[in-house]
């Protein structure tokens, strides 16, 4: 099993759902995030003022899938959801070792 945080930008959300759902991606976790990466933010300019602004808002979703489908769901956000410009966000993926379902002790991929 493997997990994935994938950081994008908020227009993008409705996006990444219908990809998630199109995968059978049993289930995400969505939090709303603020961050900087390579660009730093921006510089701007608010009645005549500069204001460098270097947090700016972003969407965290997590999933938690099988190997195959986690790789299927990486090259679908890399084909639909980059732009090529800065900010598009980032894929974080680890191995998962176990999974529990609290309500009915199932373990592993049953228990997503």
């Amino acid at each position: 099993m493997k997990k994935l945080e994938i950081v994008i930008k908020p227009e993008k959300l409705e996006a990444l759902k219908k990809i998630l759902s199109d995968c059978n991606a049993s289930g995400m976790m969505i939090t709303n995030i603020m961050g900087y990466g390579n660009q730093k933010g921006f510089m701007h300019v608010y009645r005549g003022t500069e204001y460098m602004v270097n947090l700016l808002p972003k969407v965290k979703v997590e999933t938690v899938v099988s190997a195959d489908i986690a790789e299927k769901i990486i090259g679908k956000v890399l084909k639909e959801i980059s732009t090529g410009s800065y900010g598009d966000g980032k894929i974080f993926i680890y191995e998962l070792e176990d999974a529990v379902r609290i309500r009915t002790g199932e373990r592993g991929p049953s228990a997503l």
